[in-house]
């Protein structure tokens, strides 16, 4: 895991919201950095690896997970790094209350529209 990971999974671990997340969870064939089956939530945190051809393999891996009935946050690694309970906070509050949007598209989202 990355520093921005770890630093995400020391807010995540302690259920915020009452809710349970797991890390490094597997949804065949991937792997996702968070998951909360309760609320259908997959978090990513996205560092320079997910820049130029990553970016490409990130879309398409996650339609496939939106396709799947799953809501995908991808949350930048200098954000988690900059404020991680105000993240942790976020996605709590994702999980609660999810933007209701049109299909076919991302939902409005702080974290460039993702």
């Amino acid at each position: 895991m990355s520093l921005a990971e770890v630093l995400l999974w020391q807010e995540l671990r302690k259920r915020p919201g009452g809710l349970k997340f797991r890390r490094q969870h597997a949804i065949a064939p991937y792997i996702v950095d968070f998951y909360c089956s309760s609320a259908a939530l997959i978090i990513e945190v996205d560092g320079a690896a997910h820049n130029g051809a990553g970016a490409e393999r990130d879309a398409k891996r996650d339609e496939i997970l939106r396709s799947r009935g799953l809501t995908l946050i991808r949350i930048p690694a200098s954000e988690v790094l900059a404020d991680p309970g105000g993240v942790s906070i976020s996605i709590v509050n994702e999980a609660k209350n999810p933007l209701h949007h049109p299909s076919g598209g991302p939902p409005p989202h702080k974290w460039g529209g993702f």
